[in-house]
């Protein structure tokens, strides 16, 4: 066991440890970029759009672009924290004040309590799949359990994941790719025409995990391992795990796994000695739900900065257990885009201000830090951005409101324009222009 002095503090009171290198951050990421969603979500990957399938080779450059834009944004979204030695919605107080902050951590507390129920259904689901005696229940209970365990020593969990996790999905990710691409036929066909909404897509499934970056990065030896661990690390994951899920789709055909995203498992079970691969596999996605739990906790200790994490932790396994054992995925692909459009601009505004105007030299995390109002204009403007710009589908209703929207202010929709890029650089120039304004207005006061 971990000594006390090398794990999490209790309160945000404690003095984080700095006991994470590169290796321990990129086996992290690997693991958390190695997803069993990922596999049914290679559906969402090749046909974006319901009615234009991508053919392989845009399928495949889609995973690698969006990727790489995904994750630089995770990455630099754990410098600040690496530097402040805060989690990630304590570094909000910088950007917009103690108070506003409270605003995106409870938004970031319902998506990850959104998140860990999914991940605790899809263990249940995919150990069911090697199991088929067991209760549904049962899997998701065993699967709390476990993740509320780790979340009571998380830094303990991030060195098990380095020494000796990775290792196995590695070898289990060499064994299936090694049967799918000698066994299945590869996709055919296809087009290159919902490639924008593909790597939008792929960004929305890696910048998901902005909100939580700084969380575990607070904890790296230096700026430079977190960046190197988390882009290096979840970049290779991601797109290796999207492209089996690519085969797996095409093994188990495309209409079941829309039908039930679940039939994706099974070719996964059905290669020589795939039960005992896709178990490794499986127990590894405990470390999903785990960052997940984690997250939820650290992030309402910025609500409650002396409540004992442990206690937090317990109150959130329960809670997303609970949840699970109820869930609704079908609205999946609707709940990547929401939170690409919340998360995007708001990375967008905290890296120009922390990166680009000064933000570093003067960032206040205090409980008291003031109110800066400015900065939820480039935020909203960002969120607004997405939408206009984007092309991934998500709920009838809340399309055909942005839809009434373009035509209202006679904004054409181009088929290269990315929902994501469109928020990230709206947001930014917002934010410079917010920026160069209060700087001109202290300087006229100054006079």
């Amino acid at each position: 066991m971990a000594r006390v002095t090398d794990e999490v503090p209790l309160t945000l009171e404690g003095e984080p440890p700095k006991t994470l290198g590169v290796l321990d951050q990129g086996a992290l990421w690997a693991n958390l970029g190695v997803s069993l969603l990922g596999f049914s979500g290679a559906l969402f990957l090749l046909n974006p759009l319901g009615d234009a399938p991508l053919s392989l080779a845009a399928a495949l450059v889609a995973t690698v672009v969006g990727s790489l834009i995904g994750t630089a944004m995770v990455g630099l979204s754990a410098v600040p924290g690496t530097r402040t030695g805060q989690p990630a919605m304590v570094l909000l107080r910088g950007l917009f004040g103690a108070k506003i902050s409270y605003v995106p951590t409870v938004l970031n507390i319902v998506q990850m309590l959104g998140w860990g129920a999914f991940e605790l259904w899809v263990i249940a689901k995919a150990a069911t799949a090697i199991f088929g005696g067991v209760p549904y229940q049962v899997w998701v209970i065993a699967a709390g359990v476990l993740t509320t365990a780790l979340t009571i020593w998380p830094l303990g969990a991030v060195r098990i994941l380095r020494r000796y996790v990775t290792i196995g999905v590695i070898v289990s990710m060499l064994w299936f790719t090694w049967f799918f691409l000698t066994e299945a036929p590869a996709p055919t066909g296809g087009s290159w025409t919902a490639f924008a909404p593909a790597v939008d897509y792929v960004i929305a499934l890696s910048v998901s995990w902005v909100p939580v970056a700084a969380d575990f990065a607070r904890h790296s030896r230096s700026g430079r391992a977190a960046f190197t661990g988390v882009v290096g690390g979840y970049t290779l994951a991601q797109v290796a795990c999207l492209g089996l899920g690519v085969y797996a789709v095409a093994i188990a055909g495309a209409d079941a796994v829309l039908a039930d995203s679940t039939a994706v498992f099974n070719p996964f079970v059905a290669v020589p000695v795939g039960a005992l691969f896709f178990g490794i596999l499986v127990l590894r996605e405990t470390d999903q739900s785990f960052a997940n739990v984690y997250s939820t906790t650290v992030s309402l200790q910025n609500l409650m900065p002396r409540m004992d994490r442990r206690v937090i932790s317990a109150a959130i396994g329960v809670l997303t257990v609970a949840i699970a054992l109820v869930v609704d995925v079908t609205s999946y692909g609707a709940f990547l885009g929401v939170i690409g459009a919340v998360f995007v601009p708001m990375f967008a505004v905290l890296a120009v201000d922390y990166f680009v105007l000064g933000g570093s030299r003067r960032w206040n995390t205090a409980e008291d830090a003031p109110a800066r109002w400015s900065m939820l204009v480039p935020w909203a403007l960002g969120f607004v951005a997405y939408w206009l710009t984007t092309s991934t589908p998500t709920i009838a209703a809340w399309d055909g409101f942005w839809a009434s929207a373009r035509e209202l202010i006679g904004f054409t929709r181009q088929s290269w324009m990315n929902g994501a890029l469109g928020a990230a650089v709206v947001a930014a120039i917002v934010t410079v222009l917010a920026g160069l304004l209060t700087s001109g207005s202290r300087r006229s006061a100054a006079r």
